[in-house]
């Protein structure tokens, strides 16, 4: 199967500034990315990564500047077979997840991501076409229905659990080890509680 992770190397993660600067926005992304390759890469698969711009990277990259909707749908054009899609920003993601994606039946798989997104999907029949903007796990579904092909949901919170917001790197912190989590670290961002006691994070020292 071929399994593609969409990366956007222009300017990445802009909702995360503050607590990061542009720099660390762009180290802090990769850092994600490298977790998701290495999921991927854990389960016997290949990934490529499509990018709005080369990188330097050890797996092969597809430069494509287009959006992502318009990258995506391109990429079915030029592939035979079933396709995985699977962002770039699931830095919780783990092997078992990926195997789980992948061995599930569907002409169209869909992981949805917390806030309604699309973060990560299997398309094995042509007759679909992405739209990620808005809700794209219910336009999604209604794409697939539409195109009269079956879907299944793939239930999955590491799958789920997408890095937009400041408040969303609590969730590296907690629930993972891997380059993101360690990345944070060293940039001194750790877990507090909030005055509600809900956990948050704060930074406790800057470059």
């Amino acid at each position: 199967m071929d399994i593609f992770v969409p990366f956007d190397a222009h300017d990445p993660k802009s909702r995360l500034e503050p607590p990061l600067s542009a720099a660390e926005r762009g180290s802090f992304a990769e850092a994600m990315l490298a977790d998701v390759i290495d999921a991927i890469e854990a389960t016997g698969h290949a990934p490529r990564v499509l990018s709005t711009a080369p990188m330097d990277l050890s797996v092969p990259v597809l430069v494509d500047e287009r959006p992502l909707t318009k990258a995506v749908n391109g990429l079915f054009k030029l592939t035979e077979g079933p396709v995985a899609i699977v962002m770039a920003d699931l830095p919780l993601i783990t092997p078992e997840a990926i195997d789980r994606l992948v061995s599930t039946d569907g002409e169209v798989v869909i992981a949805p991501g917390v806030g309604g997104g699309t973060n990560a999907l299997i398309v094995r029949d042509r007759a679909f076409h992405v739209d990620f903007h808005g809700c794209s796990f219910r336009d999604h579904r209604t794409i697939a229905e539409r195109a009269e092909l079956t879907v299944a949901t793939v239930d999955s919170y590491s799958l789920a659990c997408d890095i937009d917001e400041p408040a969303d790197l609590a969730e590296v912190l907690l629930h993972s080890d891997g380059r993101a989590s360690r990345w944070l670290e060293r940039q001194g961002i750790v877990i507090t509680e909030s005055d509600v006691g809900r956990v948050t994070i704060e930074r406790t020292t800057m470059d």
